[in-house]
């Protein structure tokens, strides 16, 4: 199989990247596939985007930044997905990936009205993820890793609604045949959300949430790998 590409759209914590790695790795694992097989593209650093379309599939990271701020990497990668899908190219966008597709096809991508989703959420599937390619024969609710302010608000027209949860009516979602948005952390391990509430265990604080019984709602699930899997078995 040609490799995949991995649009790198952000980092972790330093903090994190020393206990458990960085975004690269954790998708390395997450997709099973070895290092040779995963092309990683710094966009968010201003690496140039490939100039064709020959990767297996596409997947897009999450980030720090806010797709609302439109950087200029950002609008050019929205573009770069944009005609990839037009293309039939699979694309896998996750947090961020999954907002930045909305964004590419005329979604709307803003601050959550619901608040920061932090820690394990439930997605409930809807009964078009039963025949999806991506979702179908997984479990309902699918229990997730999560953490994020802003999410799709609206979705683009024809977008195909595929999972919802009580904080992210759009969670998940298909455009086309072949390009997935979900809003959770497939790549996080129970591990790695914790270590997110902890960082930011003041941020969470301030805004009238409790950390601890975040962190005390962590669950561990294999749903993320499970899900990565998954579309590395439809690329081959």
């Amino acid at each position: 199989m040609r490799p995949i590409l991995l649009l790198k759209v952000g980092r972790t914590f330093d903090e994190v990247a020393r206990e458990h790695g960085d975004y690269d790795r954790w998708f390395r694992d997450g997709l099973g596939v070895a290092a040779e097989a995963l092309e990683v593209v710094h966009v968010c650093d201003g690496a140039p985007l490939p100039t064709a379309f020959d990767h297996a599939g596409i997947v897009v990271t999450g980030s720090w930044a806010m797709v609302t701020d439109r950087e200029p990497w950002s609008e050019a990668s929205a573009a770069y997905l944009r005609e990839a899908v037009e293309l039939g190219r699979p694309v896998l966008g996750v947090c961020y990936g999954h907002q930045l597709l909305a964004h590419a096809f005329g979604g709307l991508v803003g601050y959550n009205p619901r608040g920061r989703h932090a820690g394990t959420a439930e997605v409930t599937l809807t009964a078009a993820a039963a025949t999806d390619p991506l979702l179908a024969g997984f479990e309902s609710p699918l229990v997730v890793q999560v953490s994020h302010s802003q999410s799709v608000i609206d979705l683009p027209a024809g977008a195909t609604l595929l999972g919802t949860c009580a904080l992210d009516p759009h969670h998940a979602f298909r455009i086309g045949q072949a390009a997935w948005g979900v809003q959770c952390h497939p790549e996080f391990t129970a591990a790695t959300s914790r270590a997110y509430i902890q960082q930011r265990s003041a941020t969470i604080a301030a805004e009238g949430l409790d950390p601890d019984a975040l962190l005390a709602g962590v669950r561990e699930s294999d749903a993320g790998t499970r899900l990565l899997r998954r579309f590395v078995a439809l690329l081959a």
